[in-house]
Parts: structure tokens; sequence; C-alpha cells
């Protein structure tokens, strides 16, 4: 069962590594310029924006969407027990949009921020099941190591498509194709790549993720009124336990921070430090290998210091290799891919630990709906993060001043996190304990 899972993170990786992080940031926004006034700004339902803005608002915007859908979803799948189900269907949905981001050319900037959020509200859906299957997966002490080994899965299946994509970006004039050609087949590879590899979860995982309640008969007849009114109580729910909501907005707070660094690391090297599309194919390969290392290496960290600790160790990291980013030069290409090997040192461990730290947090029988509140601010999903980077952008026109203030959500996230007593967390929700925390 735990291969099914690992499979699950190589599959999804795919549109993570070759859509979000690579090349619809930079593609996207050049098609947006194209559809751009001689002011360079874009009005898409009659708003005034910069076509340089248009993808992180798009991002946000998304997730905005994808907050009530995961709620709502992952509720659903509780009552049902139809984890697999709802999860393999979003992705097949998700890797739709994604392939029919071949259309994508020209001026038609609405036509890929449509693709982008419905793909990106399917993945996030889809990956939110998929972190519920986690505390049925492994005991207490050896999550931090399970959910370290499936991001460490997910970096080398998305790394592995990278590859082949940089060959063919490379190669592409060879081919006979244009670079905006290279681009959009590059695009539908991610969602081929999803669907095909969905198709070992589908036959490896159990339909059903964690304890389904018992349900009356009235609301088996009404699935979706008796969701609607089960999200309420679980809403509800949430407040009494207090210290797994603290932990959850520390999460959602740093998380963001990094998710927005992982999104639109490619328009920051292509539009501030000048980067070619095959540096920022380079750099980001280079990200997916050191991650399955960072992953594998800090999950062996947390297993002698404990997992919070850990994390905050890497939220200091974070901060370094932000500033570093920040004073960076132009056309350097070295010096951008050392910036790619630092965040790929830090990104893999502070995710794998900070989703296993997670689950020891969350009632039994409530995994889906929690991991779906977990979820706003996981791989590419964040939206306050992007929400700020654009509008730094905005305000200043420069892509440094939108990078730089990022690092409110490191620190912030640090301080919380600090208060957060894991233990009295953990038995809070009437969990059993692991030995380091």
């Amino acid at each position: 069962m735990q291969f099914g899972w690992y499979i699950n993170d190589w599959a999804n990786a795919a549109f993570s590594a070759t859509v979000l992080t690579v090349f619809l940031g930079p593609y996207l926004t050049e098609v947006a310029k194209n559809a751009a006034d001689a002011s360079g700004n874009v009005h898409p339902l009659g708003l005034t924006i910069r076509a340089g803005s248009f993808f992180p608002y798009t991002v946000s915007f998304s997730v905005l969407i994808s907050v009530a859908v995961m709620l709502l979803t992952g509720t659903v799948a509780d009552r049902t027990g139809r984890h697999k189900e709802l999860m393999c269907g979003f992705a097949y949905v998700g890797a739709l949009a994604t392939m029919g981001m071949f259309l994508l050319h020209g001026d038609r900037y609405l036509l890929g921020g449509a693709l982008l959020v419905v793909a990106n509200i399917a993945y996030a859906v889809s990956v939110a099941l998929s972190y519920a299957y986690l505390p049925g997966l492994a005991a207490p002490d050896e999550r931090d190591a399970v959910s370290s080994k499936g991001w460490a899965y997910g970096y080398a299946g998305g790394g592995l498509l990278l590859i082949a994509n940089l060959a063919l970006f490379q190669g592409h004039d060879a081919l006979g194709l244009s670079s905006g050609t290279a681009v959009r087949i590059c695009l539908v590879s991610a969602g081929l790549w999803w669907a095909l590899f969905t198709i070992v979860p589908m036959l490896r995982l159990p339909s059903r993720a964690g304890v389904v309640r018992e349900r009356t008969a009235a609301a088996a007849d009404r699935p979706a009124a008796g969701s609607l009114r089960e999200l309420g109580r679980t809403l509800k729910g949430m407040r009494r336990h207090p210290l797994t909501l603290l932990y959850l907005a520390a999460f959602l707070c740093y998380n963001d921070g990094i998710q927005t660094v992982v999104s639109q690391a490619s328009l920051y090297g292509s539009e501030e430090l000048g980067m070619e599309q095959t540096s920022l194919v380079v750099a980001v390969l280079m990200v997916q290998i050191v991650a399955i290392g960072g992953a594998l290496l800090l999950g062996r960290i947390a297993h002698r210091y404990g997992a919070k600790k850990t994390i905050l160790g890497s939220l200091v990291g974070w901060v370094v290799t932000l500033a570093l980013g920040y004073s960076m030069p132009a056309h350097q290409p070295v010096w951008f891919y050392a910036l790619a090997c630092m965040i790929g040192l830090v990104l893999g461990g502070s995710q794998a630990l900070s989703r296993s730290l997670f689950s020891h947090l969350i009632p039994a029988g409530r995994e889906a709906e929690y991991f779906s509140v977990y979820k706003v601010s996981d791989r590419g999903t964040s939206w306050m993060g992007p929400l700020v980077f654009g509008l730094a952008y905005q305000v200043t026109g420069s892509y440094r001043s939108a990078i730089i203030s990022l690092l409110i959500f490191f620190v912030i996230g640090f301080a919380v996190l600090v208060k957060v007593p894991v233990r009295r967390a953990i038995e809070a929700v009437g969990n059993p304990v692991p030995e380091r925390l």
C-alpha cells in the first residue's frame, strides 16, 4: 500500500514541477504581454492589472476557490469512504486541463488562466485526499520517514520528466519546433505523466483512507446535504482543538512563503535575473535532485532531534536563502544554480516533516477534512504569498521587492511554531505520542 501512495506523489509531482514551477509562469506571462495594452496592462473581467502580475494573481484566485472545494470534498470522502475514487477523479480532471494547455498561444491568456484555475483546484483536492492516507500507512514513530520517502518519490518523478523536457526544449530547433511549441508540448507531457501513473494508486490503494463514521439512513439518502451539514460541524469542531489550529496557522503562514518561492522562482529568474528558459529548467531540475537528498536527510535529523526542531531549523535556512536570492546579480547562471541547490536542500524536508507532524494532530476519522484545510497552503496551492508577491510587483514594478516581501511569512511562521506545544497537542486529540517530537 505504501508503494501505491509513493507513486501517487511520483505522478502528481509532474504538474508541480513542469507546469507550476518551470514552464507555465514565464510562458503565460509572455502570452499576457502579447495581449497587453500600451501601458503593459491586461484587463481580465474588466480589471486592470500588470501583465507580469497575471500569473501570480491567477494562482491566488484558483486557491481561493479550491478552499471550499477541498473542504467539501474532504467531508464527502470521510463520510462515504470513497477517498481513492475522489482522489483519482480529481487527478484526471487536472491532467486533462493540463493537456488542454497545448491550446495556449498568441494572446490567449484568459484561456491559460482558466485552465490553470481548473488544473490547480483539481491538483489541490487530489493531493489533499492522498495526504489523508498517511496516518494509516505508518506507525507514529515511522511517519516522518514514510512522509519523507513520499516526497523523495515525488521529486524523483518530477525531476525525471524535467530531464526529458529539458532535452526537448534544448533540441526544439533540430526538431523543427518553435520555443513556444516546445513549451506547450512540455505542458502536455505533465498531464500525460500525471494521468498514466495515477493508474498505480488506483490499483494499489484501498478506497478508504480513514475511519468512516456511522451515518443515518436519511443522511445516506441525501449525501450532499449531509456533507454540507457535516462540513459546518467540522469547522466548528476544529475550535475544540486550539493547539492543532495553532500549528495549522504556523504552517499556513510559513508554507505560503515556501510555495510562493517555488511557484514564482521561474518568473523571478526570467524577468528579474535575465535567465534563459534552459537555465530555468536546469535550475529547477537541480532543485528536484537536491530535494530528494534533502527530504531524506532532514527525515534522519528529525529521527534524532524531533520534527519540530528540524522544521524550525529549515525555516532559518529559508530566510537565508531568500535574502541571498534578493541580492543575487542578474545574468549569472552559476549563482542561480547555487540558489537552486539551497532551495532543494530545505524544500523537501520542511514539507515532508510538516505533513507527518500534522498527521499526529488530527482526530481519528477526520483525516481528509483536516488535510483539506492543511492543503490550502501546500505544493503550489498557497494564496496569500502569490497575492503579496503580485501586489508588491504591481506597486513597485520590481520582482526583487516582490521576492523579499515573502520574508514576513517565514518570520511569522517561525514565531508561531515555536509556541506550539506539540506533545500536548497530540494528547489533546487522543493520538499516541511518538518517542521523538
